[in-house]
């Protein structure tokens, strides 16, 4: 039986006393991809901020192995938890080698050639080998947004939040980052997706959490959410999306 990575338990969280969390409860195995869906205002974006500390909840845990998250060290919780924003938020003065290499030679004082040759080696893995002077500005999205992926995993986090990563993308490059997203979760990455797209989520999804009001309003598998809802709440909200399957192989 996999290993639970990360167990959040009765979570809460308001803004200006409304509730946005309300007693939000599931585990993360190892290895598991987990897709967070619902509609925009759910709490499905600050779920994330809160499990890497960018938002302070209210109530309840988070525990990484087994540790409470939080009152410590909040630069090594963001080492170990690492997350990719829709805006890529790359350095634009930098070429892609530099954003890569910057964070894992200074915060995790790593040799910076040692760094540089993994750089490249996972630049080559997601089809960017000739990008690697390449400033942000003379990327796509889809390219930025790969990059951004590679810049997390170059900091060997124990898991990645990924929060609407493909929401400013054209459906093209769409495909490109999901591409990469599937090969990180078959080589056993450890995944907690928030994305508006239906089609993505069920294509690289081991489970799926669908949050209504700030409360988990259903939870199972792809197909049996995506196919055969179990509540009329996910049914009208899957009802206001037209998709066909993107197939995992």
């Amino acid at each position: 039986m996999e290993k639970t990575v990360l167990e959040i338990r009765n979570l809460t969280k308001r803004f200006d006393g409304a509730g946005v969390l309300n007693d939000i409860s599931f585990s993360v195995r190892e290895g598991e991809v987990i897709v967070i869906v619902g509609a925009s205002g759910c709490g499905k974006s600050t779920l994330l901020r809160c499990i890497n500390r960018l938002e302070q909840p209210d109530g309840g845990e988070i525990l990484l192995d087994g540790k409470p998250v939080g009152g410590g060290d909040m630069v090594a919780v963001r080492r170990q938890i690492g997350m990719v924003f829709q805006s890529y938020d790359l350095f634009p003065h930098m070429d892609v080698l530099g954003n890569l290499s910057l964070g894992p030679v200074q915060a995790l004082k790593r040799p910076k050639a040692e760094v540089e040759a993994e750089a490249k080696a996972a630049l080559a893995r997601v089809g960017l080998a000739d990008k690697l002077h390449a400033l942000p500005r003379q990327l796509s999205g889809g390219q930025k947004q790969r990059v951004a992926l590679v810049r997390a995993l170059l900091m060997h986090p124990r898991m990645l939040l990924l929060d609407e990563i493909t929401a400013a993308l054209d459906p093209e490059m769409v495909r490109e980052v999901l591409n990469v997203v599937l090969d990180l979760a078959r080589d056993g990455m450890t995944m907690l997706i928030v994305t508006h797209e239906m089609r993505f989520a069920e294509a690289v999804a081991d489970r799926v959490i669908f949050l209504d009001g700030g409360h988990i309003a259903e939870e199972g598998a792809p197909d049996q959410f995506f196919h055969h809802p179990q509540t009329e709440r996910a049914r009208q909200f899957l009802n206001t999306f037209e998709f066909d399957s993107i197939k995992k192989s």
